[in-house]
């Protein structure tokens, strides 16, 4: 048995296995309830797609209030740090609110890929 061989095979596995890491942007405010039930649909949509969905807005309101300047402008900024751990941003939704514009020109400033997805997490004009 060449061990060599059967390491670099075991190698090229598992980089072809390997999970990318993919921040979910999407709309919270307004229609808390709906748009929680959209957002884990599309964290849905990312494992489908092989992908480690990261969506700060489904763990922060858990315990921070969206209610309070304060803690909702922390919870953005702890998002923003998230972001930066990611390897691609998912935008779903056909309205940028402006938490997600933020979170959009982050990416943007970094050249980080951006996707962008419909409510039905259908591909829109590929990626950026």
């Amino acid at each position: 048995m060449n061990i060599t061989k059967t390491n670099e095979t075991n190698i090229e596995q598992k980089k072809s296995e390997e999970k990318k890491i993919v921040f979910i942007c999407s709309p919270f405010a307004g229609d808390i309830e709906g748009n929680t039930e959209r957002a884990r649909r599309y964290g849905r949509f990312a494992v489908t797609k092989n992908a480690i969905p990261i969506i700060p807005h489904l763990m922060y309101p858990q315990f921070l209030c969206e209610d309070e300047p304060e803690e909702r402008k922390l919870g953005l900024a702890m998002g923003l740090v998230l972001l930066s751990k990611c390897q691609e941003l998912w935008v779903f939704g056909g309205k940028v609110t402006s938490g997600m514009a933020v979170e959009i020109d982050k990416a943007k400033s970094v050249n980080m890929p951006i996707r962008y997805f419909d409510t039905h997490c259908k591909p829109v004009g590929g990626m950026r």
